[in-house]
């Protein structure tokens, strides 16, 4: 199954859904970060989350960052998305390592613990629109549905799951979110807390086989489903040489000459992607040039 979310609607319009497979978006990011379990499931849920709310967007310029800063040995994870569901992200201690939870599952409630989630979506404002909200239990999805009725005033269910093979590589990753209009009926709303209260896990539906969309009709398929639109989702970096190379003259000429003093190469890393940039001593000095020629 390649890696896509699927966005519709269900009861008339009342229920609004989008339901992701992101097994090679999660991979990607292990691989390029190097992640341990623990931290992967971490990254790959709030990855997943990240790609669902970025297709949220409606200009294509639109970006969303999803930050979580927290006291737990992961440190914090950091995740950005465009409106295309394009989706990239990293977390700060990527080797972290813990036992297993209580029910034998990794424990990224552990590995975050207490802290915040920090929403900021640059929608072509002036400035962009931040929310804010402390995690409740650091597993990601609770945080999420915590956030969007706390700080968007909208009662939301949002269920993520990442499942490691033996190996440590991704077997599956995915999620939804499932959000209620203003004009839901009460027997709408009650009748879908029950059902998402019964509902197993994302991550045992999708070891089953199940799709998406077998997971919506699951859980929506008594209200009349419509599936409106299916968009790729991937891990993608818009990082660059041209780009890395205005961060390091941003640091400043004096910075720069120090630099060059050293009469070594230096290498960048893109905290996103984990993509090496290596300048020269004599590109150095072509980026003092250009300080001094005002450009």
């Amino acid at each position: 199954m390649k890696d896509y979310i699927v966005r519709g609607t269900a009861a008339d319009e009342q229920v609004r859904f989008f339901a992701a497979y992101t097994k090679d978006v999660v991979e990607e990011a292990r691989q390029r970060h190097n992640t341990s379990p623990v931290a992967t499931a971490a990254l790959g849920r709030l990855l997943t989350a990240g790609a669902m709310m970025g297709s949220m967007c409606k200009n294509e310029q639109d970006m969303i960052t999803l930050q979580i800063k927290c006291s737990g040995p992961i440190g914090g994870l950091t995740v950005t998305a465009d409106s295309k569901a394009d989706v990239k992200g990293y977390v700060v201690h990527p080797d972290v390592m813990l036992p297993p939870s209580k029910e034998g599952k990794l424990d990224v409630g552990k590995a975050l613990d207490l802290g915040v989630l920090t929403v900021i979506k640059d929608i072509g404002m002036k400035e962009p629109y931040s929310g804010q909200t402390h995690l409740v239990s650091g597993e990601i999805a609770e945080d999420l549905t915590y956030y969007f009725a706390a700080s968007e005033q909208i009662p939301t269910s949002v269920a993520l799951g990442v499942l490691m093979n033996k190996d440590n590589t991704v077997r599956h990753a995915g999620g939804f979110i499932i959000q209620m209009m203003p004009y839901a009926s009460e027997e709408v709303i009650s009748s879908l807390e029950k059902k998402i209260a019964d509902f197993q896990s994302v991550t045992s539906h999708l070891d089953e086989g199940k799709t998406p969309e077998d997971m919506m009709n699951e859980l929506l398929g008594e209200f009349g489903v419509k599936f409106y639109e299916t968009v790729p989702t991937k891990f993608s970096c818009n990082c660059s040489k041209e780009r890395v190379e205005k961060a390091v003259i941003s640091v400043g000429k004096d910075e720069i000459n120090d630099m060059i003093k050293d009469g070594k190469d230096i290498e960048v890393n893109c905290h996103f992607c984990n993509t090496h940039y290596t300048f020269s001593v004599d590109e150095l000095k072509q980026m003092v040039e250009k300080i001094e020629a005002g450009r």
